[in-house]
């Protein structure tokens, strides 16, 4: 403010100066009355600083740029939110369509309507069925191998960890086994299901600590297709995650004792089949009675129902199959298959665990539909085949009043809208 010469002027310095001295005596008194009113309402001066150390607590949670925020209540209750889902296929097309013109690959497309969902929850796991080795020609079936980029685009989309416990870890050899790996973790994404450093027996479990709930993750392969033959037995003892049934009893008995919730995510079953085999319905309740508490299968390709099992009063959770969240497999493409429509759709799994008093419980728990979406882009490899964006759809978001709908043609509402609600019809999972 312009400073004045005349009466007027000294009358403003003069109440811009009281002005300070009243709110220095007003800041004063609510300093002191502050911790007295949380004293009333806490009842001890314990509790007061826990108070404010807890306010203390919550600011920097949600100031730190890119984490994500704590689900403690004031009544000591902790809740998780986790979602799963099945296989990351990267077919040869998948990723010739991910090829820019510079040479490198972006495949962040993939996940433009995964992501927002991603990023909603507090551990977020993917299937990744593949390898990615710089020693070996990118391919998709029958040896799988990705560009390293893939990887860029699973971070950007906000997953923590991958499953690489599956039938084709071994497609670039076991060099490719540890590079998938290095390249995952390199980036700051877990992974589960193998051993780079080839100490399964003295591994330490994969446990997170979410919320101050710990969440133990398991994953195991029923095989390797015949490419474990190039191991000795003790490198697939210390590398591989197989179906040992002791090893895996062992596993899971140890989890049930030093995490609060345990997620196995095995890979087995009939490829195509929609419904589990006797020996999938009996290996994975076995896992329940080890102490799983949240079995998410895959392999199979397509989705299978969810089955919730009563286990010491609690109810824990089994879906026999995810399905597929992106690959090239749908119904132009398999043909012969009876269910090829079944393999271009999966489930997100999307689960809120909780924990009080010590104990940890199932709260909440969905399937959402899902949709792998392939439109040509009017690019064409150079072997002449035609080129596409390939985009997940969480299908909530497509049918009748999703915020997406506008966006997909008529034919494509219809094909939508049939696999939304066979899909959830056929799971089951009414929690």
């Amino acid at each position: 403010m312009r400073r004045r010469k005349d009466r007027f002027g000294k009358h403003v310095r003069y109440q811009k100066r009281k002005w300070t001295l009243w709110a220095a005596i007003t800041f004063f008194v609510l300093a002191l009355s502050w911790p007295i009113y949380l004293l009333m309402v806490n009842g001890s001066k314990e509790e007061v600083a826990h108070s404010l150390t807890q306010s203390s607590q919550t600011e920097s949670s949600e100031s730190a740029s890119g984490q994500k925020k704590s689900k403690k209540n004031q009544n000591g209750t902790s809740s998780a939110r986790i979602m799963a889902h099945g296989d990351l296929l990267y077919h040869d097309l998948l990723y010739m369509s991910a090829k820019q013109e510079d040479g490198t690959y972006d495949f962040r497309e993939n996940f433009t309507y995964v992501k927002p969902w991603i990023e909603e929850a507090d551990l977020a796991i993917a299937d990744f069925e593949g390898t990615i080795s710089s020693d070996f020609p990118l391919a998709g079936y029958p040896l799988f191998n990705a560009p390293a980029q893939v990887v860029t685009a699973i971070k950007d989309a906000g997953y923590d960890m991958v499953d690489l416990a599956h039938n084709h870890i071994l497609d670039s050899q076991l060099s490719g086994l540890i590079s998938t790996s290095k390249h995952f973790t390199d980036a700051g994404i877990g992974i589960v299901g193998v051993y780079p450093e080839g100490n399964r027996s003295s591994a330490p479990l994969q446990i997170r600590d979410i919320n101050g709930i710990k969440v133990a993750i398991l994953a195991y392969a029923y095989g390797f297709n015949g490419m474990e033959g190039n191991l000795s037995l003790a490198e697939q003892a210390a590398y591989l995650s197989d179906l040992n049934v002791e090893k895996m009893q062992a596993e899971i008995e140890r989890a049930e004792k030093e995490a609060d919730i345990t997620i196995i995510m095995p890979q087995t079953g009939v490829e195509y089949q929609l419904e589990p085999s006797p020996e999938q319905r009996n290996l994975y309740h076995q896992m329940v009675e080890w102490g799983a508490d949240l079995i998410f299968g895959g392999h199979p390709h397509v989705a299978q129902p969810a089955e919730v099992v009563e286990k010491d009063g609690q109810e824990k959770l089994i879906i026999y199959s995810m399905g597929n969240f992106i690959s090239n497999q749908r119904i132009e493409t398999m043909e012969g298959v009876a269910t090829s429509q079944w393999t271009e759709r999966g489930v997100l799994m999307d689960v809120t665990i909780e924990k009080k008093d010590g104990v940890t419980t199932i709260q909440k728990a969905e399937a959402h539909p899902t949709w792998v979406s392939r439109v040509a882009n009017g690019r064409y490899a150079e072997n002449g085949q035609p080129l596409y964006s390939y985009q997940t759809f969480i299908l909530e978001d497509f049918i009748e009043g999703g915020q997406h709908r506008d966006k997909i043609d008529e034919a494509t509402k219809i094909r939508i809208d049939s696999a939304y609600h066979e899909m959830k019809e056929f799971m089951g999972l009414n929690w």
